[in-house]
């Protein structure tokens, strides 16, 4: 959600922003009936306060003058009703059109339509040269018993999967390596609720809009959905707050199961683990104080940690700017980490680093008390995806493949499979 009253004064600046994420919302409509509501409430506002001021005096009247008075107080009663049915009508539209308008992206990231027209800014990582002709990450699993799609898919349905023995261990030996990473750095872990409120998705906007991709929970439960990430609920976690400015930035690690319809995707990326619909990630979440320069140093911070954690892997990535036309509603500034996955010869998206500015915080009114000036302002928020998994098993399994399809495990993650340093047909 954005300030309105920046909205008002800058309406041009929204205007392109529609235009460079090609986010189709008529700014002038909007314009209009936030002009309405405005006036309706300002009249709706001044009944009300005759209303209480004939309260008031018409116990001090009698005669003919207390019956003039009745009969004037039921005259603006039967108004106030009249326009009060109509003020609601109006500003629940005001309200529902409020959360499709996006916030204006950083003059830095650049304009494009999709992402083939995000801009890479750096590479990390020697691109491995087999001497053998490589095993994709499905023959792999098959051969290894480590991954079984057809019976994902046997139970479950399309984009569905098994991950079994070395790789079951394999996945939360990522996840427990990237938790402990976490921990080291100050992050607060948190295995937060899987299951959430309208109210939370709407207020990390992910809702309206995404509806088609969550899995909504059954009639009894109507209201309710599965996460599509950890960021949903810890960035709620504290919704309807006022926080002391002291206790800001807050870093928080989410680490939970992910589900995702994957709706509008039918034949795309269908061969593996890369697009499925259930998957695990350990989520880095930040609220701190509304101040830019503070918000692009932790956006690098965050960025920062992702990188260190795919050098640690040793496998080769690049870092892009995410365009205008391929960031969401909500984000300001965007990078993707891109890792190099040789069956599918190109980097390819594992990781996304987002900066929100208020915009989440509004919608979900988290604010902070300002130490200088006593005001409550709205705080920044920032994500960034520091695993993801099985996707990230992709790139593991393919580059650290050997001849014989056995799979050597990198070192940083050998301590946590009891020193276990090979996976073995």
């Amino acid at each position: 959600m954005i300030d309105l009253n920046d909205l008002r004064e800058n309406s041009e600046k929204y205007q392109e922003a529609c235009r460079k994420k090609a986010v189709a919302f008529d700014l002038p409509g909007f314009l209009e009936l936030d002009r309405q509501y405005r006036h309706l409430k300002s009249e709706v506002e001044q009944l009300r306060s005759r209303q209480n001021v004939f309260s008031k005096e018409i116990a001090k009247l009698s005669g003919q003058e207390k019956t003039s008075g009745l009969a004037e107080m039921k005259s603006l009663s039967e108004e106030l009703k009249k326009k009060g049915e109509v003020f609601r009508e109006l500003e629940a539209k005001w309200s529902q059109q409020q959360l499709f308008l996006p916030s204006i992206p950083l003059a830095s990231v650049p304009v494009g339509k999709d992402d083939s027209d995000n801009v890479e800014i750096r590479k990390w990582g020697q691109i491995k040269e087999f001497s053998f002709n490589p095993r994709d990450h499905v023959e792999l699993g098959k051969l290894l018993n480590i991954i079984d799609v057809e019976r994902g898919v046997k139970i479950a349905g399309s984009r569905n999967y098994f991950l079994k023995g070395d790789g079951a261990r394999l996945q939360h030996a990522l996840l427990s390596l990237a938790m402990d990473l976490l921990h080291k750095k100050g992050f607060t872990l948190m295995d937060p609720p899987h299951i959430v409120k309208y109210e939370a998705m709407m207020g990390t906007s992910y809702f309206p809009g995404g509806e088609e991709q969550a899995y909504q929970l059954d009639q009894r439960d109507q209201g309710f959905y599965l996460i599509g990430t950890s960021e949903v609920p810890v960035c709620s976690y504290h919704e309807n707050e006022i926080l002391d400015e002291s206790v800001l930035p807050l870093r928080y690690a989410g680490y939970s199961p992910c589900y995702r319809r994957e709706a509008g995707t039918y034949g795309k990326d269908t061969q593996g683990v890369y697009r499925i619909h259930q998957f695990y990630k350990v989520e880095q979440v930040v609220l701190c104080q509304a101040e830019a320069e503070l918000s692009a140093s932790i956006h690098a911070e965050l960025l920062g940690n992702a990188e260190s954690l795919m050098q640690m892997l040793d496998l080769p990535y690049r870092v892009v700017d995410v365009c205008t036309g391929d960031m969401g509603q909500g984000q300001v500034y965007k990078n993707d980490i891109e890792t190099w996955m040789p069956s599918r010869n190109a980097y390819s998206e594992t990781h996304s680093c987002s900066t929100f500015y208020d915009f989440q915080a509004r919608r979900l009114n988290i604010r902070y008390k300002s130490a200088a000036s006593g005001k409550n302002i709205y705080c920044h928020t920032l994500n960034n995806t520091l695993i993801a998994s099985p996707r990230i098993l992709i790139p593991i399994l393919e580059t650290y493949q050997n001849e014989d399809g056995s799979v050597s495990i990198p070192a940083v993650l050998q301590p946590y499979m009891g020193g276990q340093k090979e996976i073995k047909a």
